[in-house]
């Protein structure tokens, strides 16, 4: 017989590879790079964590030892950023019960509490230092209320835990609705989900380097309908390292504050779509020979899990405050351009009507239904440019 086509014998002593064993091979290899890969985004995740968390550690460390040791009034201050007397000058009647020990060691910046009434709310007060915001809050939601305030600094919890049982007996209380615990603001992890009415708290976010993980924390923290409101420092510009990186400035509120325009978009990114600006003034300028502008700004957000829109859209809904919040018979105002006058309809977007209908404050006002879409909200200018910019939609 003729041989074989000449090399076919060589060519056949060598098995052929099944298509199936070449798929498992190139699942193997795939594996194997895939394997290198998550190796590789393991480490630069833990790489990253361990970074952040030193961070976190290093600025905490700063922050008690300043607050704990350093403060014992706001006497001690250097900076202007944390001395403001808003509270102080609003609630005097309340503060009149409220021992000076706690009052000399408040060190805000804006007045964190709602106009309306908080009668029976559950409110937490993030970063709660001393005390004065939460014995205020608890004075407001009366005794069948509650206020939890958690901090970091031991020195700090020891004061308005001693003067706890103090502050009950001069509001009449028969047992306390306000309770002081060492915690994180990144985390509240003493705080149950959906737990809480109103979060507020006052110059203490610009503190924390992840405030991204404590908008996180508020919204899983908040009832659907509940709102955060905050006073805190806020950069015209993202913060130079010479401010960023100096401890003092860090420890006074100026070295962790946000960019503002970045600020907001933490908290949307954190599902609060829309926040609203009360009020903003400027606190201080030109710091370590940086032509900077550092500005304390009160704003709110509210937590509904049906997102609301991104800008402000006119359903053709209006809105008319009764008039029935104690204190506030002739209007009311929302935010810094949205002022209800007493039985008077007002036109709004639906984000507005969202607020005002499915929060607490549905119990004060009179919403219409959704007609249908007619396109942008045509929405007055805020206060300053910058607040519209910033803020919300509207």
């Amino acid at each position: 017989m003729m041989p074989c086509c000449p090399g076919m014998k060589g060519a056949m002593s060598v098995p052929l590879q099944r298509s199936s064993d070449r798929q498992n091979q190139v699942r193997i290899n795939l594996f194997k790079i895939a394997s290198k890969k998550d190796k590789v985004n393991f480490a630069m995740k833990k790489t990253f964590i361990e970074t952040q968390t030193h961070e976190m550690d290093s600025i905490r460390s700063i922050l008690r030892d300043y607050y704990g040791r350093h403060l014992k009034s706001s006497s001690d201050l250097t900076q202007k950023a944390c001395c403001t007397e808003e509270s102080l000058a609003r609630f005097a009647s309340i503060l009149e019960m409220i021992p000076g020990e706690v009052k000399a060691r408040h060190y805000g910046c804006g007045c964190p509490v709602p106009d309306d009434d908080l009668t029976g709310l559950r409110v937490l007060d993030l970063g709660s230092g001393a005390g004065v915001d939460a014995f205020i809050l608890s004075f407001l939601v009366g005794p069948n209320g509650f206020v939890s305030g958690i901090d970091m600094t031991d020195e700090q919890l020891d004061v308005a835990t001693r003067n706890t049982a103090a502050v009950m007996e001069r509001f009449g209380y028969d047992r306390p609705n306000v309770r002081f615990e060492r915690d994180f603001i990144e985390m509240a992890s003493s705080v149950p989900d959906q737990s809480i009415d109103i979060v507020v708290s006052d110059c203490v976010i610009n503190l924390s380097p992840r405030k991204d993980l404590v908008f996180q924390t508020i919204y899983r923290i908040l009832k659907e309908g509940g709102e955060f409101y905050i006073s805190d420092i806020v950069a015209d510009r993202r913060v130079p390292d010479s401010i960023r990186n100096n401890s003092e400035m860090i420890a006074e509120c100026l070295g962790g504050a946000e960019y503002e325009h970045d600020w907001f978009d933490v908290m949307r990114d954190s599902g609060f779509q829309d926040p609203r600006i009360i009020s903003r003034r400027e606190v201080q300028r030109d710091v370590l020979g940086e032509p900077i502008i550092f500005s304390s700004m009160t704003v709110r957000g509210f937590r509904f899990a049906d997102p609301l829109d991104r800008r402000c859209e006119d359903y053709g809904q209006i809105a008319t405050y009764k008039g029935s919040i104690s204190g506030l018979p002739s209007r009311f105002m929302l935010d810094d351009h949205h002022m209800f006058e007493t039985h008077r309809p007002v036109p709004v977007c639906r984000n507005t009507a969202r607020m005002l209908k499915e929060s607490r404050l549905g119990n004060h006002f009179d919403v219409t239904a959704p007609i249908r879409h007619f396109g942008l909200f045509p929405c007055g200018p805020a206060v300053s440019s910058s607040s519209t910019q910033n803020g919300s939609c509207c």
